[in-house]
Formats: structure tokens, sequence, C-alpha cells
């Protein structure tokens, strides 16, 4: 069993560190399911010449690289709020107290997971 394939050139990512390893794999956001958190999407686009296909992989999937708490409160639709998770494209993270911040956190820890420069196209 492997971690994802990609839906069109069937490529196989064995697991997870493998998949955010990969050079040629952009995480472009986050659909977010306000009922359940780790039920939304990260979005990736897989970056080949011969794909550029987008995947989206449940968010639950990468639950456990939050280090941090995780609050109840959701600050969604207050003056607060900077909408960061109501446009899918935003990668920003959120510093508000807010049950929604920790998905953010692990975007930022997606975004900036290092790659593999030997790797090549997959």
């Amino acid at each position: 069993m492997s971690f994802k394939e990609c839906p069109n050139c069937h490529y196989m990512w064995p697991d997870r560190t493998t998949f955010l390893s990969d050079p040629m794999l952009s995480l472009v956001g986050y659909q977010a399911n306000f009922s359940d958190l780790v039920a939304g999407y990260f979005l990736f686009n897989h970056d080949t010449p011969d794909c550029g296909t987008s995947l989206a992989i449940e968010a639950g999937k990468f639950s456990d690289m939050h280090n941090g708490p995780i609050f109840e409160e959701r600050m969604t639709g207050t003056k607060e709020c900077p909408d960061y998770c109501k446009s899918s494209s935003s990668l920003d993270p959120c510093f508000n107290k807010c049950e929604c911040a920790y998905v953010r956190d692990i975007l930022q820890v997606v975004k900036h997971w290092p790659k593999d420069p030997y790797k090549k196209a997959s």
C-alpha cells in the first residue's frame, strides 16, 4: 500500500516522507471542511512535464505534524479572523487562538519541508 498515487500518471509515493520530499510536488492550498477540519484537503500539484495534475490528500494524514495546542473555539467569521481558511489558495499561518490555527501550522511544516535535490522527475 502506498501513501498516494497520482490519479493521472499513476506515479506512487510509498510514504509521506517520500511524497513531501519530492521536488516535483508543490503545495498549493488547503480546502477547509469546517465541520471536521481533518476531513479538509491539502492540495498539491504534480509538476512534471508529462503530468501536471492536482492531488488532494485529507488533512488528517498530516495531523501528527502539529506540535502545539489545539484550541477549542473557532474564530471564523469574527473580526479577528483573517479568513485564510476560506481561501483554498492561502498558505499563510494564522496566529489566532482558533480551532483552525493548527491546520495552518501544519501547512507551514508541509510548505517548508526540504525537497530531495537528487530526485529525478516523477
